[in-house]
């Protein structure tokens, strides 16, 4: 087969129950035709958008089930959906490294093709930084209200690594790996364009390192430091060296 062959295959496979199952006629013209590719790269640029978007969709559905579970009290669902958030999370995470295999100048070429658009504008994104303050609501109610729990018992003064401790951690673990993701995407864009650039939208792109820093659960990360001053009140900040003992001869 020639070239144009392939891409019509590409384009246009042949449908059997798993593709008809999978909507493959219409996922697989969800991107721009080969033909009218800017460049090789642009089709990656928007496969790796496009499952970025899936997987997000899956992460936010996943996220409401875990408020209702957190409302019913129902800790083990909740621990079981939150692992597959998280492992979403590093899929994501590491998807993006495809990206990296474009030059600065073919991913110019397919920034011109945005619009005024940028990633800041993903509905997947937007959502995902709205549910976290639900679900610390839920949290907080069933967790720590209902119970009559502070943050410093579950971590310190009743600590007994029970539910609320498990579920706390979980949520510490989102947002870490939210984190992650966020901090990846910028070393993306230093590479791809240059943090000192201007964005589609006109605005230093540096300021996507902010973002990079934000904590959806402030309360759990305060908690740690909290406890390490009040220990170090008591232990004092300065300890004695270690020293190994001196050896004894008879």
């Amino acid at each position: 087969m020639d070239r144009r062959e392939y891409h019509a295959r590409i384009e246009a496979p042949q449908m059997l129950d798993y593709g008809v199952y999978l909507q493959c006629d219409k996922l697989l013209t969800c991107q721009k035709s080969l033909a009218d590719m800017v460049n090789g790269d642009e089709l990656q640029f928007q496969i790796v958008h496009q499952v970025e978007e899936l997987w997000m969709k899956l992460m936010a559905y996943t996220l409401v089930d875990v408020i209702g579970h957190l409302e019913a009290q129902e800790t083990h669902r909740v621990l079981t959906l939150m692992e597959r958030v998280h492992r979403l999370m590093r899929l994501m995470t590491t998807q993006l490294d495809v990206l990296e295999t474009m030059s600065p100048k073919e991913y110019q070429e397919i920034r011109l093709q945005l619009g005024n658009g940028s990633g800041q504008e993903s509905p997947g994104f937007k959502l995902l930084l709205r549910l976290p303050y639900d679900l610390w609501d839920a949290f907080k109610a069933h967790y720590l209200d209902a119970p009559g729990l502070s943050v410093a018992d579950v971590y310190d003064g009743r600590y007994d690594h029970g539910a609320a401790y498990a579920v706390a951690e979980a949520l510490v673990e989102f947002d870490e790996l939210f984190q992650k993701f966020r901090a990846h995407h910028v070393y993306l864009i230093q590479r791809s364009i240059g943090l000192g650039a201007k964005s589609l939208k006109g605005r230093p792109v540096e300021i996507l390192k902010a973002g990079a820093h934000h904590c959806f659960f402030p309360e759990l990360w305060d908690i740690r430091s909290a406890m390490t001053d009040a220990w170090g009140a008591t232990y004092g900040v300065v300890r004695e060296a270690i020293h190994e003992p001196r050896e004894t001869h008879g």
